[in-house]
């Protein structure tokens, strides 16, 4: 845009210059062109033209007067340079003068029409067909055409030079009056008299010549054309004055119709003699005068043309480079800008990121202030400083708040860990206390529920930024992972677990493992209705180890899957206060644990039209089995208390190697996720040995942080279903494996947290409840 600013001025100047210029040029054009018409082109031709016309005249007359005269041979020797100067005039009656004077060429059109009849009168003269009165309107006809040429060479654009030129056609018609009066009285010199008419001619023309010399020639004169004075003052002028004066004071008085030329001839041939080459020399002087003046005043033309020409050029050229100097500033300075707010731009979310990363930002480091000047543009960057400025304190603000935030939840989150903790001590006591079936059954019930909420706790944790707490000192089998997982679903009974070989797993990673699949299984158990299964599979491949996590529920949408692969991939820094009504919360704690870990967690539809979860460990967290493992301890046998049983709950027999399934009354906290290598882990059945989980179980109170959960009022009918058709175990049973796993509990392997949500070596194990 800045560009406009150029071309604007320039734009608008350069016509002005340019039609100043072309003003000065054509003016001076014109001038030029007719000083030339007026002085070479057709001002020379049209005198000589009158010079020899007026010599044509006055011999045609003397020639008429007397045939026998001599003054045929002076006629004829006049007739051929009259000749030549009407060849010379002829052509230009196709002169093309588009810068001509007005009238000019109907003027010598008009001049040109008159000559073409000087054969025809030339022959009639010498035929006397012609009489002399005749004769002499004839040359008197052509001569004033030519003086209207002159007349129409006067009238220039310049005032000045019109008016000194209209001073020089005032001389022509005083030299054309006295050839009139010198061909009329040329009539009567061999008879000594004139007719009345001639003397009338005579006396006309003698008037208007002294009207023209006394009223236009001499107010007229310049400094320089004193030869005018001096040609009046001479003898032969005043005598030729006296002869005119005595001619018309002789026709006034006479009655005869005649007028006397006695005693005039002579003297008046004499005067004539003299006069007209003095006249001429005026003639010649004044010419020269005006052909100086309109030279010189087109020379000045010419010279202001140039100087304007030059100077509108320099000016043109000045105000073009200094607009492109101002505007190649302005460029600069704003392209500097420009860079300040994208580098502004660009800086901020790195600021961002690395404030999310917990890194300090010093604020005046991080702002480029741009170098004031006392002008818009300084002002301008003075505000892009304080906007700067004000958008990274305000990031950086921003970030201490979210950070104090996140410490608040975290501190609140392990509080209520560290009490959940002593909940499920407390819990165990009981269960260690009483052996009462019903009471028995309420504990383990709520001993699943705190473990469920123990997870979502972490949750919280993981969300504010935090990382869970629960670790293991040695590896343990990836079946035991998956089943401590399982323990912390609400509908674990529908859960299918199948593990390939006995994989184990790093120490390191058994507590976020356990948090990503539970979440998974819950999510897979949430969005599929019951009794349908979710197969867990486990199975080592070239990169590690896959988990599937399919289940047959409704699915997602493909954009759906696209966005939560995407979120698997690079997790966001989370804003828990901005996504607090998001329901996929237990996807971004997925992300997290997963990047932590280097999972890959990869969702897709499954060929049940449910979702199939696909998580990739690493060969990192995969490690070989320990050297020594305890052998697995017998389970002791069932002990019935109860001689006439429920018929839904007998069943065949089961293998001791088995681990008791849950149903209702019954904890798995104890048994999904035994500690590996624990002291008293000697007497547990070893995990692999065991036999599937039951399968078909009431659903309620689903979990609805992935996906929309099914419909509300198909899961409240599945509320009424009992356990059907499931093996199960007396409460002597019960009583014995929870005695087996209060020892296993109590393990060096286990860390307690502690009040500042550390973990504590020796006290009972909280991670491994269901």
């Amino acid at each position: 845009m800045l560009i406009i600013v150029v071309f604007v001025p320039s734009i608008t100047f350069a016509p002005l210059l340019a039609s100043g210029m072309y003003q000065l040029f054509t003016q001076w054009q014109s001038e030029k062109a007719q000083m030339d018409l007026a002085t070479t082109t057709v001002g020379r031709p049209a005198a000589n033209l009158f010079f020899t016309l007026d010599q044509e005249r006055r011999l045609t007359a003397e020639a008429q007067a007397d045939p026998r005269n001599a003054s045929r041979d002076k006629l004829a020797k006049q007739r051929a340079v009259t000749d030549k100067a009407v060849s010379v005039f002829r052509p230009l009656a196709a002169l093309d003068a588009p810068n001509g004077q007005d009238g000019l060429t109907e003027a010598v059109t008009r001049t040109v029409r008159g000559l073409g009849l000087l054969d025809q009168q030339r022959r009639a003269v010498d035929g006397a067909s012609s009489s002399p009165q005749k004769a002499f309107d004839y040359y008197s006809g052509v001569i004033e055409s030519d003086l209207s040429v002159l007349t129409a060479l006067s009238h220039t654009e310049h005032g000045e030079v019109g008016t000194k030129a209209q001073t020089l056609v005032d001389l022509f018609w005083v030299i054309d009056m006295l050839g009139r009066e010198d061909a009329i009285l040329a009539r009567g010199w061999d008879t000594g008299h004139l007719t009345k008419d001639e003397w009338d001619l005579v006396a006309d023309a003698i008037g208007t010549k002294e009207h023209l010399l006394r009223s236009r020639v001499a107010p007229s004169l310049l400094p320089n054309e004193s030869q005018y004075g001096t040609l009046t003052a001479s003898k032969a002028w005043q005598a030729l004055t006296a002869l005119e004066e005595r001619l018309v004071t002789s026709g006034t008085g006479g009655e005869s119709g005649q007028v006397s030329l006695r005693e005039v001839s002579g003297p008046w041939r004499s005067s004539m003699d003299t006069i007209s080459p003095q006249l001429l020399q005026v003639l010649s002087l004044r010419l020269d005068n005006v052909s100086t003046i309109g030279y010189a005043h087109a020379r000045t033309l010419f010279v202001v043309f140039m100087s304007v020409s030059s100077v509108g050029l320099l000016a043109l050229i000045l105000v073009v480079v200094t607009s492109w100097r101002l505007t190649a500033i302005l460029r600069r300075r704003i392209r500097h800008l420009r860079e300040e707010a994208q580098e502004l731009q660009e800086r901020l979310p790195d600021v961002v990121a690395r404030l999310g990363r917990g890194e300090d930002v010093d604020v005046d480091a991080e702002v480029h202030m741009v170098e004031p000047t006392p002008d818009e543009l300084g002002e301008l960057g003075q505000a892009l400083n304080l906007a700067s400025r004000s958008a990274v304190l305000t990031a950086v603000r921003q970030a201490e708040q979210h950070r104090g935030f996140q410490r608040m939840l975290q501190r609140i989150a392990r509080r209520t860990q560290i009490l959940i903790g002593l909940q499920l001590k407390k819990l165990d006591e009981l269960e260690r206390k009483h052996e009462d079936p019903e009471v028995l059954e309420g504990l383990f019930d709520l001993d699943h529920l705190t473990a469920r909420l123990r997870r979502y706790e972490e949750n919280l944790v993981i969300l504010g930024g935090g990382q869970p707490q629960r670790r293991w000192r040695k590896p343990v089998r990836l079946l035991d992972v998956l089943r401590a997982a399982q323990g912390e679903v609400q509908d674990y009974r529908r859960i299918l677990i199948e593990v390939e070989g006995e994989p184990w797993i790093a120490e390191r990673a058994v507590g976020p493992l356990v948090h990503v699949l539970a979440e998974l299984m819950e999510n897979a158990t949430a969005f599929s209705k019951p009794p349908t299964p979710v197969e867990v599979r486990a199975a080592s491949v070239s990169r590690g180890i896959a988990v599937e996590i399919e289940d047959r529920g409704l699915g997602m949408e493909p954009e759906q899957y696209v966005a939560a692969n995407a979120l698997m991939q690079s997790p966001p820094q989370l804003d828990v206060m901005t996504h607090a009504d998001d329901v996929r919360l237990g996807l971004y704690v997925v992300a997290r644990l997963a990047a932590s870990l280097g999972l890959q967690v990869t969702l897709r539809t499954s060929a049940f039209g449910g979702t199939r979860v696909i998580v990739l460990l690493p060969k990192s967290l995969v490690v070989d089995r320990p050297r020594a493992v305890p052998k697995p301890a017998a389970v002791p046998e069932e002990v019935p208390t109860d001689p006439q049983p429920h018929p839904q709950e007998s069943a065949p027999p089961q293998d001791e190697t088995q681990l008791p399934t849950r149903s209702r009354g019954r904890a798995m906290a104890h048994v999904t996720a035994p500690a590996a290598g624990s002291p008293d882990q000697g007497d547990a059945p070893p995990s692999s040995d065991l036999g599937p989980l039951p399968q078909r179980v009431r659903q309620a109170n689903l979990v609805t942080e992935l996906r929309a959960p099914a419909d509300r009022d198909e899961q409240a009918d599945q509320e009424s279903w009992a356990v059907r058709d499931q093996p199960s175990r007396s409460s002597a049973t019960i009583g014995a494996f929870q005695r087996q796993s209060r020892r296993s509990r109590t393990g060096d392997d286990a860390l307690q947290p502690r009040q500042d949500g550390t973990a504590e070596p020796g006290s009972p194990r909280t991670e491994d409840r269901g």
